[in-house]
C-alpha cells in the first residue's frame, strides 16, 4: 500500500513538472529569438559607422596621395632647377677660365701690330750682311713676332688673315667696298688690319675692304 502510494506521488509530480515545463517553453523560445534578433540589430547598426569610417580613410588616403604626388612634382622642379644651376655655374667659371685673359690679350694686340709693321716696313733687300746692325735689328724684330705669336696660340688666340676669303660680319668689319679686279664680289679684297680669335670667339674682327660687283 505505501508502495502504491509512492508510485502514485512521483508520477503526480512528473506531470506537474512537464506542465511547468510546458507552459515557460514559449517563454524561453521568446526571450532566446529576441536576444538574437537584437544581437542582429547591434550588427546592422555597427554596419553604417563602419562603413562610414571606411568613407573617412578612403578621402584622407587620397588627400594624402595627391599631397605625396605634388611634394614629388615639387622635388623634381627643385632637382631640375639646382642642376640647372649648376651646369650655368659651371659654364660661368670655365668661360671665366677661358675668357678671363681676353682684356689682356687684347692690349696685347697692339703690341703686335706694332712689330707687325715694324717688320714691313724694313726693305728686305737691304737686310744683307753689309748692313749688320739693321739685319740684326730684323732678325731680333722678326724673332719677337714669332714668340708673341706662340704666347698667343698657347693661350688659344688665333690670327685672322682672311684676304681672299669670303666676307663674313661675325669675323670682319668691312670698311668699304668696291670693285676689285680679280676679286669675286663678296670676298675680302684688302686686309687693313688682321683680326683675332680667343677659343673660337672673336676677340677683333678683320678691318678689310669687300670686293662688289662693277
Amino acid at each position: 500500500m505505501a508502495s502504491l502510494c509512492a508510485r502514485a506521488v512521483r508520477q503526480s509530480y512528473s506531470l506537474v513538472a512537464s506542465s511547468a515545463l510546458t507552459r515557460a517553453s514559449p517563454r524561453l523560445l521568446c526571450t532566446a529569438t529576441q536576444q538574437k534578433n537584437g544581437h542582429r540589430s547591434e550588427e546592422d547598426a555597427e554596419k553604417p559607422e563602419q562603413s562610414a569610417a571606411e568613407k573617412v580613410l578612403t578621402e584622407e588616403k587620397t588627400q594624402l596621395e595627391e599631397q605625396l604626388k605634388e611634394m614629388t612634382e615639387k622635388y623634381k622642379r627643385a632637382l631640375a632647377d639646382t642642376e640647372n644651376l649648376r651646369t650655368r655655374s659651371q659654364k660661368m667659371i670655365e668661360d671665366a677660365k677661358l675668357y678671363g685673359i681676353q682684356g689682356f690679350c687684347k692690349d696685347l694686340l697692339e703690341v703686335a701690330d706694332i712689330l707687325e709693321k715694324a717688320t714691313e716696313s724694313v726693305p728686305k733687300e737691304e737686310v744683307t750682311t753689309q748692313n749688320p746692325h739693321l739685319k740684326n735689328l730684323y732678325d731680333g724684330l722678326v724673332m719677337t713676332e714669332v714668340q708673341i705669336q706662340k704666347v698667343f696660340t698657347k693661350h688659344g688666340l688665333v690670327k685672322l688673315n682672311p684676304d681672299g676669303q669670303k666676307f663674313d660680319p661675325y669675323e670682319h668689319e668691312a670698311l668699304f667696298h668696291a670693285p676689285v679686279e680679280g676679286k669675286e664680289p663678296g670676298t675680302v679684297a684688302v686686309v687693313t688690319k688682321v683680326g683675332y680669335k680667343i677659343h673660337g670667339r672673336t676677340l677683333r674682327p678683320a678691318l678689310v675692304g669687300v670686293a662688289k660687283a662693277p
